[in-house]
């Protein structure tokens, strides 16, 4: 279990032992009300004082006990303070009774993210009022905390990367909150908090890298140029986001499980100018692989015909064979043969 551990304001987790006997608790406060007020009636004609003043004071003051009602489903949290310290987190599904002057405290319980498996927030989620206890419990269930894995996709960010370049960049990052206590005391808002540290660490690395793999840039920071890019590195980059995002929120008491880039392109200004850009590179490339399989087939086609001496070329008939075979093989469109029904020369 662990345990309270305050060093000036820093407050660890302390998982709460509390009873689940809830529905007990339910049961007997439902049958105090029912046996109360026939109770009244009988001590009345008995002229039984005392017990008209113990039904009487049961009547106005039992609903006391309901606020410390506590319903959990598994992964789900409340971190609960009396009279504003921190006594506990409780932990665990079942039916709960604690401390009925215990309140669950929340700050991020109205935040509502870009996330999935965040328990639902009801507009109950204010401050209970006092002598009304189905407000107080309702207020509960919506300070609960989600102990899942939960994925949050921030919207898309337009980065430089290391060259200057503009890129749009989305990433969702899969976290759950690791210790309670830190996570609704060390922060005012853990919600908004991991929001702000995903932009941040997002920033910070996407400017490490070139979009595409670029000579003579180092993003390791070993001081080598290397090959590493967004579009060709994307584990790594999302790797290095992670780390980032973890160092920054330990301390708020949440754990990054993992992080993953979902969205990736040029931003709209320079797509056009980009794709142009990596056309032509690719063009250049095609070409380069075309001459160099061009080249080899006429240097095969001279040696076969040297070994078989099918035809003896001089150097200046071999320099036109050369010419026309690399017209053909390299030429975009299919070559019009001529036929030579004459003299060689």
């Amino acid at each position: 279990m662990n345990t309270v551990n305050v060093n000036g304001n820093k407050v660890s987790e302390k998982i709460l032992n509390a009873a689940k006997i809830g529905g007990l608790v339910l049961f007997l406060v439902i049958l105090g009300y029912v046996v109360a007020i026939p109770l009244i009636g009988y001590f009345a004609s008995k002229e039984i004082y005392i017990g008209i003043v113990a039904c009487t004071v049961w009547l106005v003051f039992g609903w006391i006990l309901l606020p410390g009602l506590k319903v959990l489903k598994p992964n789900e949290a409340l971190v609960l303070t009396l009279f504003g310290k921190y006594v506990g987190t409780l932990k665990g599904d079942g039916f709960f009774f604690v401390n009925p002057f215990c309140t669950a405290f929340n700050p991020a319980a109205t935040t509502k993210l870009g996330q999935s498996g965040d328990v639902a927030v009801n507009k109950l989620a204010g401050s209970a009022q006092a002598g009304t206890a189905a407000t107080a419990t309702a207020a509960d269930f919506s300070r609960k905390i989600s102990l899942k894995v939960m994925t949050l996709s921030n919207s898309r960010q337009k980065v430089n990367d290391v060259l200057g370049n503009p890129v749009e960049i989305a990433v969702a990052v899969m976290w759950r909150v690791k210790d309670t206590a830190k996570a609704v005391f060390e922060v005012d808002n853990f919600k908004e908090y991991l929001s702000l540290q995903c932009d941040t660490a997002v920033r910070n690395v996407v400017k490490i890298y070139p979009y595409d793999v670029t000579d003579n840039v180092d993003t390791t920071g070993d001081g080598e140029a290397d090959d590493g890019s967004l579009r060709g590195s994307t584990e790594l980059v999302a790797q290095r986001i992670k780390e980032e995002i973890q160092s920054k929120v330990t301390d708020a008491g949440l754990e990054i499980v993992d992080a993953r880039i979902t969205y990736l392109a040029y931003a709209p200004e320079i797509a056009a100018a980009m794709l142009q850009r990596q056309q032509a590179s690719a063009l250049v490339d095609a070409r380069k692989l075309i001459v160099d399989g061009a080249v080899g087939m006429v240097e095969l086609a001279l040696e076969r015909l040297n070994e078989k001496h099918t035809v003896e070329l001089d150097e200046e008939r071999k320099a036109a064979m050369v010419s026309n075979l690399l017209v053909v093989l390299c030429g975009n469109h299919d070559a019009q043969p001529v036929v030579n029904s004459g003299s060689l020369y």
